[in-house]
């Protein structure tokens, strides 16, 4: 039933509240709901969260909205990992009721003796409600005793009583003191902590196979990396400031319909197949690739990449080649189609004759299971991320059961949902458990696309999903990059790791690899998800032919300035171009320090636009009319800026303003 303060449309709330909402340890996530009354009686609110622990946290007071009636808000922030829940809780405010009155009758004459006793009655009240083990009790009521002294001597002059009663030290009590009565408390509602990494991280995706791979130049037969020869390319990972690697998958690969060069169905005898067309006489999703190493090899490649400060991501990727172990073992784990042969995977015009789908309908308790086993597998050799490939074509009820598993005992690992699909799905994915989201982000090139999709992805859907700006994949070669040049490649990724705290780039980007396999086409040209490709990175590095010291400049202004490493943060600014993208993000951090972060992009790689940008000052915490100095941390030159300002971006100097905001000590 309603209660007798009615609230209302409480957010953020999952699947009715029957699933958390998304939340991180130490980023403040906000409370809304629609709180009335009746009649004009005064009403507050606030929200209570509820910890791990089962230890209640300080309320927080709820503010009104700033243009919707009747709208409240708060922002709170978990201290800690694991369940949460939070609670609204809302009363009638005779405290506010009485100032709202006595600022307009007793100005006007009207009822004065009256106010004034009531106000007497209503800071007795509140004093003695103090709690005396409270070290500030003793000074709440002697600042509360001041105020009735003035409110019952009638010698003083009805404004200068009133005075007291409004001034700033009484009202701070009495903020902090509330008299709450009609209590109304809707909730409690869950919301789950994950650990940092589930909101920021910068990833880096390679194949260990190229990693260290060499021709012979006498044969031309190419020769595979493995772990040992892809944990040297490490070192550069680590420098460029990525957190995360991600390896496509790392098993065995199917003989039976092989794939050759650029997806090609005639594969020659020292062609290599697809990582993802998992499964051959040498193993399954339990086995590593024979060319790869061994598990001691793997071993030795987490914890190289671990003392670096880089978590290994591995690909989760449930489907089989048609020699995977699974379709002699358990047929039934895939589609048998009319004449008898068993399905292959297609997503049309794609088709994929070397992998098999699995049918989680035949025998659901036995592949839920085998997956789960196969991941416990994997993460007793120390991979804590999970790159899942295509969760959307499997049931969503499968991924809730098996992530609500893995959280159950190791709440720590984190899975990575690459579904480019429907916003439902998406959406549904994350409502059921994975951390993080692939996105639209790589076909939002416009400034008004990436306003939206910006505006949607920190304050509509953060809740349900968080998003991992991925640049490009093996899959996705957009065709911004294939013909914007190398000032593409520097807009995508600024935008990237500003716009996101987390962020990804597949190898080959840094030395701006935009070819395709043809005309209107997204595949590279010479994948490398059908062959092994070999990159000479110390030619690159020497010819200054790379993109790697701006990733690196990047990857060092998101670790300076925590107000990139949140979502929920963003503010979108305007300009007069509508080529210059501008938006900000601002964190106030625990010590009081405010950092604030101001991204200006030139989207058109072609050529210089020039522009005024207006800022909402207020988005900045800074006042209307107020001038302020900005340091770019791209170039390192200093500006003053206020509402109004020019700008002039040549993509081919420099396309980006990444501005922190200095404010005066």
């Amino acid at each position: 039933m309603v209660g007798r303060i009615p609230v209302m449309n409480v957010t953020p709330l999952v699947d009715l509240g029957r699933q958390p909402a998304k939340a991180t340890v130490g980023e403040p996530f906000p409370v809304t709901a629609t709180v009335f009354r009746e009649g004009h009686d005064q009403l507050a609110a606030e929200v209570v969260l509820t910890g791990p622990d089962g230890k209640r946290r300080p309320p927080v007071r709820m503010t009104p909205h700033a243009t919707i009636p009747d709208r409240y808000e708060a922002w709170v922030t978990p201290d800690a990992g694991g369940a949460w829940s939070f609670e609204v809780m809302a009363w009638s405010d005779p405290l506010a009721t009485w100032q709202h009155d006595a600022a307009l009758k007793i100005p006007a004459g009207v009822d004065v003796d009256l106010m004034f006793l009531e106000a007497k009655l209503l800071l007795e009240k509140v004093v003695a409600s103090l709690d005396p083990r409270d070290p500030s009790a003793a000074d709440a009521a002697q600042v509360l005793q001041g105020a009735i002294d003035a409110a019952t001597d009638a010698k003083r002059p009805a404004p200068a009583r009133l005075a007291v009663l409004e001034a700033p030290d009484v009202t701070g009590v009495l903020a902090t003191h509330p008299i709450r009565e009609l209590v109304t408390v809707e909730g409690p509602y869950p919301a789950y902590a994950d650990r940092p990494q589930a909101l920021a991280s910068s990833w880096y995706e390679f194949f260990p196979r190229s990693e260290g791979a060499t021709k012979d130049p006498t044969t031309g037969k190419v020769v595979s990396g493995n772990f040992q020869t892809a944990a040297k390319r490490l070192d550069a990972v680590a420098a460029m400031g990525f957190d995360v690697v991600y390896l496509p998958p790392i098993h065995p690969i199917g003989e039976v319909n092989r794939k050759g060069p650029n997806n090609t169905l005639d594969p020659g005898p020292d062609d290599t197949g697809s990582p993802w067309a998992i499964g051959s006489k040498d193993g399954g999703h339990d086995a590593i690739h024979p060319d790869l190493g061994s598990f001691e090899d793997f071993d030795a490649f987490v914890a190289k990449a671990q003392s670096l400060g880089i978590e290994v991501a591995l690909d989760l990727a449930l489907q089989a080649a048609p020699d995977h172990p699974w379709v002699k073992t358990h047929p039934e784990w895939f589609t048998t189609r009319a004449d008898g042969t068993i399905a292959y995977a297609e997503n049309p015009p794609k088709k994929y004759q070397d992998i098999y789908p699995i049918n989680f309908d035949n025998d659901p308790t036995g592949i839920c299971q085998e997956v789960l086993r196969i991941v416990r597998l994997w993460m007793s050799h120390g991979v804590r991320i999970f790159r899942v490939d295509n969760p959307h074509t499997k049931p969503v009820a499968f991924w809730e059961w098996l992530l609500k598993e893995i959280r159950r005992t190791d709440p720590d690992v984190i899975f990575l949902a690459e579904a480019f699909t429907r916003p439902a799905m998406m959406r549904a994915l994350g409502a059921v458990g994975f951390h993080q989201s692939y996105t639209y982000f790589t076909w939002r090139n416009a400034k008004w696309e990436l306003e939206e999709y910006l505006r949607e992805l920190s304050h509509e859907s953060d809740h349900l999903m968080r998003p991992n700006f991925f640049v490009n994949t093996p899959d996705i070669l957009h065709a911004y990059l294939q013909y914007g040049g190398p000032n593409a490649f520097k807009i995508r990724a600024a935008i990237a790791a500003t716009g996101s705290p987390s962020w990804g780039v597949y190898a080959g980007y840094e030395l701006f690899e935009h070819v395709a396999v043809r005309p209107g086409s997204e595949e590279y040209l010479d994948s490398e998800k059908y062959q092994i490709r070999i990159r000479d990175w110390d030619a690159a590095d020497r010819d200054n032919r790379t993109l790697a010291p701006y990733l690196t400049r990047l990857n060092e202004i998101r670790r300076q300035h925590p107000a990139l490493q949140l979502l929920r943060n963003v503010a979108i600014h305007w300009s007069d171009d509508e080529n210059i993208l501008v938006f900000s993000k601002r964190r106030v951090l625990p010590d009081g320090q405010d950092d604030t972060v101001i991204v200006v992009v030139n989207v058109d790689p072609h050529g210089a636009r020039e522009t005024t940008v207006h800022l909402d000052l207020a988005a900045l915490g800074l006042t209307a009319g107020e001038s302020f100095l900005v340091h770019d941390e791209i170039t390192g030159e200093d500006w003053t800026w206020g509402e109004h300002n020019y700008v002039r971006l040549d993509p081919f100097h420099e396309p980006a303003h990444i501005l922190s905001v200095r404010r005066p000590r």
